[in-house]
């Protein structure tokens, strides 16, 4: 019997940084102010920014097109640091070479992902040779780390990337843990998590160096809450908003979203839509998709309006299936709302993303892209599939079923 049990880690996209001559520096100093500013004392902020200087260098010395994400993630009770980078090559063929202080392609001591795995609470990396590579790393505080550890791995994260010129991004993703059971409407209180996209200010900057408003510390403890019903199996909501457009007027679109499904009693794809239609009605609208994966059944549940592209992904036979969304606009013309079923193959995922990524990627393109964490895994697909013309958002959810 498989399991999609917590823990839903709430994360905010707090400011990407572009591969240049500053990168190191800049990054550096924006993660030792984003471990200040969640309470990290003087030693784990200097380590959380060394890892970052560490990994930003290595983009600057290896890489093609690096770029690096600085980002917050919460659970019931911490904060925690995390960055994730991403590049076009060239890759490396055996990384666990790499990952041994002394190996160096550059004529440097090569201490720079060791000291990384070393210093991060969790580490994972995943490098296709000739492509490009994508890491994550995560940090807590000291009293957090065991706390954090003992919850295990998130089932779903995703990634989310303003157009180039933007400061703020019209994609978003959410999920919530709901009832086990069968699919049909029954209103209860869940457990909820967010990817969010950048906050309003330039780059998230206030979430660097000065005043953020706490997090709901109500919802954040119905996070680890799971009801369960008949089977005692819970079942897991994932919701994907493309906010029409992009800039302030998109994410603000997409923030209602994100605050709709929160507030939203219904446990089903075509209930979450019918309550975020009425939710967005005089804003711009968007492009939303719903999925209920339940593990009981390896059943996922899918209903869609626009163009958000969802996928369920199998690994064992590198293929995907699209689940096809109906014409519309979310807020504005919503049509006859039909849910389809669709069996989760044993070993795989879903993946749903926004038009700012190609839907031309193939898992066959990215072999073993799904044996990694939700995070690096998403991080694979922006890195093969993304394009800067638009704002970019992508989630992907893995269990065991």
């Amino acid at each position: 019997m498989g399991s999609l049990t917590p823990p839903l880690l709430e994360s905010e996209d707090i400011a990407w940084f572009r591969d240049d001559e500053s990168l190191p520096a800049s990054a550096r100093g924006a993660a030792a102010a984003l471990a200040r500013r969640l309470g990290f004392d003087a030693t784990r902020c200097a380590e959380v920014a060394l890892a970052v200087s560490e990994a930003a260098s290595n983009l600057r010395k290896h890489a093609v097109d690096g770029a690096l994400l600085l980002r917050i993630v919460r659970t019931e009770h911490d904060a925690g640091v995390e960055f994730v980078t991403t590049d076009e090559g060239p890759g490396m063929a055996d990384v666990d070479r790499w990952l041994v202080d002394g190996s160096s392609s550059a004529g440097t001591l090569g201490i720079g992902l060791g000291a990384i795995v070393r210093l991060a609470d969790t580490f994972d990396v995943h490098s296709l040779p000739g492509k490009g590579t994508v890491m994550s790393a995560r940090f807590w505080t000291k009293d957090a780390a065991g706390r954090s550890t003992a919850l295990g791995e998130p089932v779903v994260a995703g990634l989310t990337r303003p157009i180039t010129g933007e400061t703020v991004c019209g994609d978003t993703w959410a999920a919530r843990a709901v009832g086990g059971g069968e699919h049909r409407p029954e209103p209860t209180a869940a457990g909820q998590v967010t990817g969010r996209a950048s906050s309003d200010e330039p780059l998230g900057w206030a979430a660097l160096t000065g005043f953020r408003p706490e997090p709901d510390r109500a919802r954040l403890e119905r996070t680890a809450q799971v009801r369960t019903s008949g089977t005692g199996v819970p079942a897991l909501l994932l919701m994907f908003c493309d906010g029409l457009g992009h800039g302030p007027l998109a994410h603000r679109a997409a923030q209602t979203a994100v605050t709709a499904f929160r507030d939203s009693r219904s446990e089903t794809p075509e209930g979450v839509l019918a309550d975020l239609h009425r939710a967005l009605r005089g804003s711009r609208g968007g492009a939303v998709a719903v999925v209920r994966v339940e593990t009981l059944t390896r059943s996922l549940y899918f209903c869609g309006v626009g163009n958000v592209s969802t996928f369920v992904v199998d690994s064992d036979t590198e293929t995907r299936r699209s689940l096809l969304s109906a014409p519309g606009i979310v807020g504005h013309q919503l049509p006859t709302l039909r849910p389809v079923r669709q069996e989760l193959p044993r070993h795989g995922g879903v993946v749903m993303h926004s038009d700012g990524l190609t839907e031309r990627w193939q898992p066959a393109a990215l072999p073993g892209f799904l044996e990694h964490t939700p995070l690096v895994a998403a991080a694979q697909l922006l890195r093969e599939a993304g394009i800067r013309k638009d704002d970019a958002g992508v989630a992907v959810l893995k269990g065991s079923w």
